[in-house]
């Protein structure tokens, strides 16, 4: 009970959606999506099947739910920014220090970044440079610096310039062999960057890298995107104007970039303007329910389960990659689970998503948290 108060008193300071909205969101890629894979394997209808198509990746063009888990994860942290650096010099820490902060962040992330690709391997040459943590890592770093030096006038600039700038370079540079505005798999510029500067291997597509080079530029636009909605949130409006506010903006966001996509259209793996306008505002529609819900409604009890996953999004990423829970979860059902029949598939993803929630529930309750 001690623990449940200390814990309760802590994340009193903290707005409660965006915690849970992060594990939300991380929940779909440490084991959620499993279930749903085990589902449409258990009851492969059409209603199964159309869920199960939005738990994979547009190969190129277009758009599922699973391509907004990445972009909604990097909208969150600049979410937080206003919030976080704000709070350091309320809490007398210097521009200096700040400085320093966030510096080292970008360093330890990108590092973590390199220990999951297995840079523990001591494989130099089978070793991916480029990869989520990473991009993490600098669209962090660069809208922190923005947020530090700027207005937020001055960041929605920074924001429309980073969009407007990629989309012309994109359309207007021509590649080798290809010519301007090419945008296919092997002819936009973005691949033909990665392929002459980036080494193998590449994920997620075979003609660049998935986190790659000029890609990571309209990813820091949207950190910056969540930044601004951060601003909003801090702002002294009353939290019904901050919800239709957000929500507002979200479907302007949808508006502009499915008319822009006609142009530039909405592809995951090169981040194109318009793609960052399309899930930029799925995160704000979402964002706008889970603080209506939670922070303005009061009903949080629903969302502890997602709390508990969001506080530790980088733990829970890191030790499921490197520590596989599937092996503890198989100590535990192996006896039994082969009498379970067609349930079995959905029984097994549901039991290695609990493993991995009790971790980080043992964690929350100690008030372990992996900040870097």
């Amino acid at each position: 009970m001690a623990h449940d108060e200390k814990n309760q008193s802590f994340f009193q300071k903290r707005i409660a959606s965006i915690d849970a909205l992060r594990g939300f969101d991380m929940f779909w890629i440490t084991g959620g999506e499993e279930i749903i894979h085990a589902i449409h394997k258990t009851w492969p209808g059409p209603a199964a099947t159309a869920l199960d198509v939005q738990f994979h990746h547009m190969a190129w063009a277009g758009f599922h739910f699973y391509d907004l888990i990445f972009p909604l994860f990097i909208f969150v942290v600049g979410v937080v920014l206003p919030f976080s650096l704000t709070k350091h010099l309320e809490e007398g820490a210097s521009r200096a220090q700040l400085y320093r902060r966030i510096f080292r962040r970008l360093v330890l992330l990108f590092l973590l970044g390199l220990v999951y690709n297995g840079l523990l391997d001591f494989d130099l040459h089978g070793l991916r440079i480029a990869g989520v943590l990473q991009r993490i890592a600098i669209c962090y770093f660069v809208a922190a610096i923005v947020v530090m030096n700027t207005s937020v006038k001055g960041q929605a600039y920074v924001l429309g310039g980073i969009l407007l700038g990629y989309w012309a370079i994109m359309m207007l540079v021509p590649v080798p062999d290809f010519g301007a505005g090419v945008i296919t798999p092997q002819g936009n510029l973005a691949s033909f960057i990665d392929r002459h500067l980036l080494p193998h291997p590449y994920c997620c597509f075979a003609f660049g890298d998935n986190e790659g080079i000029l890609s990571t530029i309209p990813a820091i636009g949207t950190a910056l995107l969540g930044v601004l909605a951060g601003h909003w949130l801090r702002s002294n409006r009353s939290p019904n104007r901050k919800t239709v506010g957000l929500a507002l903006a979200g479907v302007a966001s949808l508006l502009v970039a499915f008319i822009w996509s006609f142009n530039f259209p909405i592809i995951k793996n090169i981040w194109t303007s318009s793609f960052v306008l399309f899930a930029g505002g799925w995160s704000l529609l979402l964002l706008a329910l889970f603080y209506w819900i939670i922070d303005v409604k009061g009903y949080r009890r629903w969302a502890f389960f997602f709390t508990v996953i969001g506080v530790n999004a980088i733990t829970i990423y890191l030790v499921g990659h490197l520590f596989k829970f599937a092996t503890i979860t198989t100590i535990f059902v192996h006896g039994f689970i082969g009498y379970l029949g067609p349930a079995q598939p959905i029984f097994w993803a549901v039991s290695v998503e609990l493993t991995g929630w009790l971790f980080l529930y043992f964690l929350y309750r100690q008030r372990i948290f992996l900040k870097v």
